[in-house]
Parts: C-alpha cells; structure tokens; sequence
C-alpha cells in the first residue's frame, strides 16, 4: 500500500509530544506556512498567552500565539494527513489513546523518537504501511514553557518502516526543506536507528553515570572519552550484525562533532536531572538484547544499562 498525503497542498499536521524537540520542528513548519497544530499539555497555557519563540545559532524568531493552533487533547485536533511523534519513547504506553483520534485511511505517521522498539511498536498497532521514522541530529533544549533554544540546528534524516523511501516521504522531507531544516532521505531506515545510537548510548549514558556532567566534560576527560569511543565500537559492533555497516570513520565524526558542542546536556541527562523518567530500554536496553540475540559481545554496554537502571 502507497499511501499519499491526502491534502498535498495544504496537508494537516500533528506534533505529539510538544517539548523541545516537537515544539522546534513544529514552529519551524508552522513558520513557513504549514498548517500545524501542537498538542500540548503542561506548556499549553502559556503558549496559548505568549506563543512559541525560538532561537537558533543566527536568529530569534516568535510565533505569536494567534498564529497558532494548539490543542489539550488529540480528539481537539482531529484527523490529520501527517502525525510527527516526538514524545518520550518512556510515553509509548500512550500510543493508542494519543494516536487514534488523528489518524484518517491515509495518515502517515512519522516518528522522531529515539533508540530502537517505537517504529515496530507503532507499525503493530496503525499497520506498517503508515509507519516513517526520522533521525534528529541536534542539539535543542526547552528552556521555559513556549521557549526554545537550538544550539545546533544539525540535520534530520528520513526513512520508510522496511521499505525503500517513497514519493510520500520525499514529500515530507521537502516541507522540513523549505521550513529551513537540513533534510535527507534514506532507503534504510534501521541503519539511520543504529547510527544515532552510536552517539546516544555513550554521550546520554555517561553524562549520567559519570555524576550528571556535560558532554565537554566527557571529552575534557580522556579515560571518558576513551570509554564513549569503546561503546560507539560496540554498537557499531551490533549494527553491523543486522547488516548495518558503520565504519570507523563515522566513529571518528562523532567524536570530532561533539568536542565543539560545549556544555551540552544530552536529553537523557535532562531527564535524570529533572528526576523524570530516562528513555533506559530504548536506548541501551533494546540494541544491547539484539546485540545478544546476534550473539555479539557488548560488556561495556551491558555495564552502563544496569547502571542506568540503578541510577535512575
């Protein structure tokens, strides 16, 4: 089944899951003249008051709140052409009641959920022919409720759950495009999972268990960052035994992007900070059990996992 945006023109869209990284790519489509609506919760109230502002490395830009739709509940927005899914993967117990009241015959439903397990949760329940996933690379933070702040704007890749990339997908990447998002495209969706990974499960899981530091401390630190090198090779390890080739030198720009991030605090970090819940089995969880079922050692992985879990 090929599903198409039913209104291409003009398509409606939904941000589940409206922090730091929903809100960013939802203002930056409604900015350029995506009919957007926001479905908020603890944020709600102040932006429907003051609207969303957003600054990234070259401007500041505010969406003032009559130029916005928001919603307190899913059945508020109704049935949408496009659902953008950034929660928590931690919320994905939700799936159902936050997913149903959006979906129409031909809603695609696109998340940007870390680590492994969302795409196959979602294509389970809503059918694999609705599923997309998207990989952030960015850095964002949600610094006051309506309130946003990119510090690098970074890229965002895109692909089909288990089929090659479609028109309807092209699509979409052409909307991040023109809403000023470094958009790309990819035929192999899991491959882009486990390559994010390579930087989510050192950098979020030392920034915790190392004491709650930032990742210019990892990389100030050389038995860190050596270590942060060490799980990257283990999940690269892991890829490659589903048939994802990372090669070392992708291993290698990992690292050299980071050391200019300055005092980042990866999203786990914020969680845990907050005393919110952390994204453990997603992240480290599930790629250290399919890590086992290839039967490739992952020690340094299994170690952080059950800190993780200690920890948090």
């Amino acid at each position: 089944m090929n599903l198409t945006l039913t209104n291409a023109a003009s398509p409606k869209i939904a941000i589940v899951g409206a922090g730091a990284l929903g809100c960013y790519y939802g203002a930056r489509l409604a900015r350029a003249g995506e009919n957007v609506h926001f479905l908020m919760r603890g944020d709600l109230a102040t932006v429907r008051k003051r609207g969303l502002t957003v600054s990234v490395p070259t401007e500041t830009f505010h969406l003032p709140p009559e130029t916005l739709h928001t919603a307190a509940t899913p059945g508020e927005i109704g049935p949408c052409d496009l659902v953008i899914i950034a929660l928590k993967t931690t919320a994905n117990a939700s799936f159902r009641e936050l997913i149903t009241p959006l979906l129409h015959d031909g809603t695609a439903i696109l998340t940007l959920q870390n680590g492994l397990g969302s795409d196959e949760e979602l294509a389970a329940i809503f059918g694999a022919e609705h599923i997309l996933g998207g990989i952030c690379f960015i850095c964002v933070n949600r610094l006051a409720p309506g309130e946003i702040s990119c510090t690098s704007t970074g890229a965002l890749s895109l692909g089909e759950f288990q089929r090659p990339a479609t028109g309807r997908l092209r699509a979409i990447a052409e909307k991040f495009t023109r809403a000023g998002v470094k958009t790309t495209v990819s035929d192999n969706l899991i491959e882009l999972r486990w390559r994010k990974l390579v930087w989510n499960v050192p950098f979020n899981g030392l920034s915790i268990a190392a004491g709650g530091i930032t990742t210019d401390k990892i990389m100030a630190d050389p038995v860190l960052e050596n270590e942060a090198a060490a799980l990257m090779r283990e999940i690269a390890a892991a890829a490659a035994a589903h048939g994802c080739a990372i090669p070392e030198s992708f291993v290698q720009k990992q690292l050299d992007t980071t050391r200019p991030m300055g005092a980042y605090k990866p999203s786990s970090l914020i969680d845990y900070l907050a005393k919110r819940e952390v994204e453990v089995e997603s992240i480290w969880g599930e790629p250290m059990r399919r890590a086992k079922a290839r039967n490739v050692p992952t020690p340094r992985l299994e170690m952080l996992h059950a800190l993780l879990h200690a920890l948090t």
